[in-house]
């Protein structure tokens, strides 16, 4: 069968990636001053870290309309056997219950929530690209899909947290607090929502090598096919102290840096950074 999946652009796959699983994207809507630009093409992260510098404004993001969802599939249900959209976690945004109601139009597109955000979304874009690659069946496919969501680990380390406090996500006080306690905090995606769950102390290159130490040494539990860094402006010299921690402790067979888009940006702001890998149950 021929099975185009496709994603939003909150899953934060490389162009490269994009390209060798021929993804289709759909990208959402920042708006910055109250206008809108389209998420990777019309805006970029460097864009809002900049308008946030100068303004102190934050910028946001806006689900993919019913509408839009429609124009979207419908070429590619003419042109296709079946499309499998997988969207952001419905916890996120409405754009999983969008796609849904557009996907009633059609007799062939089938919509799955990632139950995650970024590259834990790209997870599970890559894996349905691979299913589609095997010749299963489009049932199949977002069968073994819904239970593969609750087996991806997707996390972040926040460098700073002035980005929570403007969007309403943490108390001036307490961001105070964390900063004069020099605390970094780790977020993670558990049942599709986001969660601290620690808090790292120290400078922050010290702090990601010890957050990615923890996540990954010692587990007999991962999938070793592939992992993500993904990262919103890293400093180089942080990079290079996330990639040694995984060669070090991880052995992936495949290790993909790709950049966090808007979408985490917006939300989290620059230098955060995090790794995002599979467990086998």
């Amino acid at each position: 069968m021929a099975i185009k999946i496709t994603s939003d652009s909150t899953c934060d796959l490389s162009q490269a990636l994009v390209e060798e699983y021929d993804i289709g994207i759909v990208p959402l809507i920042v708006m910055k001053n109250d206008e809108p630009f389209r998420d990777g093409t019309e805006i970029t992260p460097a864009d809002i870290f900049a308008y946030t510098e100068e303004t102190g404004r934050l910028c946001s993001t806006s689900a993919v309309s019913e509408y839009e969802y429609v124009e979207y599939f419908r070429p590619l249900s003419e042109a296709h056997d079946a499309v499998i959209h997988i969207d952001i976690s419905s916890e996120f945004s409405s754009c999983y219950q969008n796609a849904c109601a557009a996907a009633k139009r059609f007799g062939n597109v089938y919509v799955v929530d990632s139950r995650n955000l970024s590259s834990g979304q790209g997870h599970v874009v890559i894996e349905a690209a691979q299913l589609a690659r095997q010749g299963l069946p489009p049932e199949e496919i977002c069968a073994r899909l819904n239970e593969f969501t609750g087996r991806v680990e997707a996390s972040f380390l926040l460098d700073r947290l002035d980005y929570m406090v403007k969007g309403g996500r943490c108390s001036s006080v307490a961001a105070l607090g964390a900063n004069l306690l020099r605390l970094k905090p780790c977020i993670e995606v558990i049942d599709g929502k986001m969660r601290v769950v620690k808090k790292y102390r120290g400078a922050y290159d010290r702090c990601i090598q010890a957050y990615v130490t923890e996540r990954i040494l010692n587990r007999t539990d991962l999938r070793r096919d592939r992992m993500f860094i993904t990262h919103a402006a890293a400093e180089p010299d942080t990079l290079a102290v996330a990639r040694q921690a995984v060669a070090e402790t991880g052995r992936f067979e495949h290790v993909y840096e790709t950049n966090a888009g808007c979408t985490v940006s917006c939300h989290c702001g620059p230098h955060t950074l995090g790794v995002l890998f599979i467990r086998t149950e």
